[in-house]
């Protein structure tokens, strides 16, 4: 089992920032992409952004590319989702999702383990 623990979200004025982390914990997490997906009202989950622990490699949604920066820290077993420039439209309930395998994965259903979510609002 694989327990996932987000926290960093908060309201925002449009062209600010927040970091987002994610507490990992249960086992160990090498052979895992790690990735964060974000939920509007009324909307689907969407893909945001994954990250590989052995190696770092990344991948973002093309919404986000350019304006958030996923990485991780090994030794704190920690996941984090740099915002910058952020924009209404990113206003979202935040989640960090864990699935075994290195292959990169943007759809909700191929993830194993999901923490509990954190609000983002960006007001204009």
């Amino acid at each position: 089992q694989v327990q996932l623990v987000e926290s960093g979200g908060g309201l925002v004025l449009a062209g600010g920032s927040l970091r987002l982390s994610c507490a990992a914990s249960g086992r160990t997490l090498g052979n895992y992409l790690m990735g964060w997906f974000r939920q509007a009202p009324g909307k689907e989950r969407e893909f945001v952004a994954t990250i590989t622990w052995i190696g770092g490699s990344t991948y973002y949604a093309d919404s986000v590319k350019g304006r958030f920066t996923i990485s991780r820290d090994n030794a704190k077993n920690t996941v984090y989702l740099q915002m910058n420039s952020l924009k209404p439209d990113d206003t979202a309930v935040y989640y960090c999702a864990a699935r075994r395998g290195l292959r990169v994965a943007v759809r909700s259903d191929e993830y194993d383990y999901w923490g509990q979510g954190t609000q983002v609002t960006v007001s204009s």
